[in-house]
């Protein structure tokens, strides 16, 4: 059987945005989507999420280029004291992660990252939403530093389904378009793969097979969405979305993916992804999925 969940990330980051997503969700399209707790039109998303209870709605972690929850004086080592927010780009939140024992299990870093996370949670379900799910923005989960603060702060809001950022092989193969450096980059974190599903299963988490559009994330279109629904093995898997409208407000949120939002946009909403594939959300995946 082929099961997939059809993921919008970022929903909360704009108005244009939320537009979208509630769109295709209507549209039988998009099944699932990411808020940003602390986003400029987070209020608009919830209140979209609390009126669509057939849309999946996870906690998209942001821990770069984003205001915290917690006030900066909780978050001494990840908030800039002079921004108050958190390091700009991935480069920057790698480098603030990696730096002296940052990384440690039992650092202060990583208490702050699972305070973080817990009170972007906490925010969110304080306003009558019901989980499925979590994931990060930029995939910031992807290293083990980072991923197990955050799966510990998700398990006890009652949440045990995480995404798989990485992407098989299969679906590497299937994407056109991605540039030679995004594809040298994707491949090179598949890495840290093994280590990824050993921390989830440790912590007594459910996740799918893997994600498709990573790979493609800014230049997924219509032809790309098409060739990896070709090329879609019996699993469960998440196709990765940023789609939205670009307006002004995207134009000042200081995204890289402005154009190429709308490009998906259009391209998921001229797609039928129905007939073999059954679409789902998250909540109903189990522990049978975790390959």
């Amino acid at each position: 059987m082929k099961r997939l969940i059809v993921n919008a990330d970022d929903f909360g980051l704009t108005s244009g945005l939320n537009r979208a997503i509630a769109e295709l969700h209507s549209a039988g399209v998009l099944t699932s989507a990411t808020l940003m707790a602390s986003a400029r039109a987070a209020d608009e998303a919830i209140t979209i999420a609390r009126a669509t209870p057939t849309l999946g709605v996870g906690c998209h972690v942001v821990l770069v280029d984003g205001d915290p929850v917690l006030p900066p004086r909780d978050l001494p080592t990840l908030a800039d004291p002079a921004t108050k927010r958190f390091p700009p780009s991935l480069i920057a939140f790698l480098r603030w992660l990696f730096r002296d024992r940052h990384s440690a299990a039992d650092s202060p870093a990583s208490r702050e990252l699972q305070a973080e996370a817990a009170a972007q949670i906490a925010l969110l379900q304080s306003r009558g939403l019901r989980l499925t799910h979590i994931d990060t923005h930029k995939h910031t989960h992807i290293f083990p530093a980072v991923l197990r603060p955050v799966l510990r702060a998700a398990r006890a809001a009652g949440i045990t389904r995480v995404r798989n950022p990485f992407e098989p092989s299969w679906s590497r193969s299937a994407t056109t378009g991605a540039p030679l450096a995004r594809r040298v980059e994707v491949a090179l974190l598949r890495y840290l793969e093994p280590r990824f599903r050993r921390i989830v299963a440790e912590e007594g988490f459910t996740t799918t097979d893997g994600a498709i559009g990573v790979l493609a994330t800014g230049t997924l279109d219509r032809a790309s969405i098409a060739s990896l629904l070709r090329a879609t093995p019996p699993g469960t898997w998440e196709l990765v979305t940023h789609p939205a409208y670009n307006d002004a407000d995207l134009a000042q949120a200081r995204t890289r993916l402005l154009a190429s939002r709308e490009t998906e946009r259009a391209a998921l909403t001229s797609i039928d992804l129905k007939g073999e594939i059954e679409l789902i959300n998250f909540s109903s995946i189990g522990e049978v999925d975790c390959g």
